[in-house]
């Protein structure tokens, strides 16, 4: 019978930490995952951004030797990220592959021109800066137009700040909540001690003597938790940077390190603080105040 009964306690204690550990897992995933995207949220903004062309138009009569040095002056410009050198020939090519037939057959002539598609760096792409590029190049006398979308870049820097500010509250409050859930988990585990806890109490032990074992266990507990959610979140990543390459997700492998020892020392802090509560709970209340 005793036998029975013990193997009926330690079924339950297992049951009592698998869902402890399970608890802080997902939380500290999610929460992992949410760094992740704070952390990447502007290189994905910058990526965006960096899609963005100007489009330089020559003139007809544009000589081969100043198309060539104007292209490697932009090349070399602060604000480029890279530059692309499309001539008449190939618009043309491009454009009759756009719309199923070749439109010079009709005119019987090219009406195009050559150009030069500038994709700048994200810090340059504002309406202010953009605009003051297109100025500059216009100044130049071969230099027929500059084309770029205005509209667009205004609206993607928009709503580029409008998504990092509610990037910044949501992660705050998800922060709170996984503290919170965290917390209740802990709670509900050395709830189930509180008897135990009284009686060492009773029986002279120390309020640091009756917390130590308490606080190292669930301190333990979230470890482990933190080691399944660090192994989810290498998954995810690993997983994301092969279906995106361009964003270069595991470039910043300084920055991840930071984020995945900081996830680790969360759940060590969290089910520490914690666990400390609980138990100082249940050390303050009187042995009637415990079945309720």
């Amino acid at each position: 019978m005793s036998s029975s009964f013990e193997k009926f306690q330690r079924r339950r204690l297992i049951s009592s930490y698998f869902s402890v550990v399970l608890s802080i897992a997902l939380v500290l995933f999610l929460l992992g995952l949410l760094g992740l995207l704070v952390l990447n949220s502007k290189k994905v903004a910058d990526h965006f951004k960096e899609q963005i062309a100007l489009t330089v138009y020559l003139k007809d009569d544009a000589k081969e030797v100043e198309m060539k040095q104007l292209e490697k002056t932009l090349a070399l410009a602060d604000y480029t990220k890279s530059t692309q050198f499309v001539s008449k020939e190939e618009a043309a090519e491009e454009h009759s592959k756009e719309i199923g037939e070749n439109f010079m057959d009709f005119l019987g002539y090219n009406p195009l021109q050559n150009s030069i598609d500038v994709y700048m760096k994200a810090d340059f792409v504002s309406a202010a800066q953009v605009k003051e590029i297109a100025d500059e190049l216009m100044t130049k006398d071969f230099v027929e137009e500059v084309n770029y979308d205005q509209p667009l870049i205004s609206l993607l820097n928009d709503n580029i700040k409008k998504i990092s500010l509610w990037i910044v509250i949501i992660s705050g409050v998800f922060t709170l909540i996984a503290v919170l859930l965290i917390n209740s988990a802990i709670r509900l585990s050395v709830y189930s001690k509180r008897f135990t806890i009284k009686t060492m109490q009773m029986v002279g032990a120390t309020k640091g003597f009756i917390r130590r074992p308490f606080i190292w266990l669930s301190m333990k507990l979230g470890m482990i938790g933190a080691i399944i959610a660090l192994a989810g979140m290498a998954a995810v990543l690993y997983y994301l940077n092969e279906t995106f390459p361009e964003l270069e997700l595991l470039r910043d492998k300084m920055i991840l390190a930071i984020l995945f020892v900081g996830v680790f020392a969360a759940s060590v802090i969290i089910t520490w603080f914690s666990t400390f509560l609980a138990t100082q709970r249940f050390l303050n209340l009187r042995t009637d105040e415990l079945y309720y």
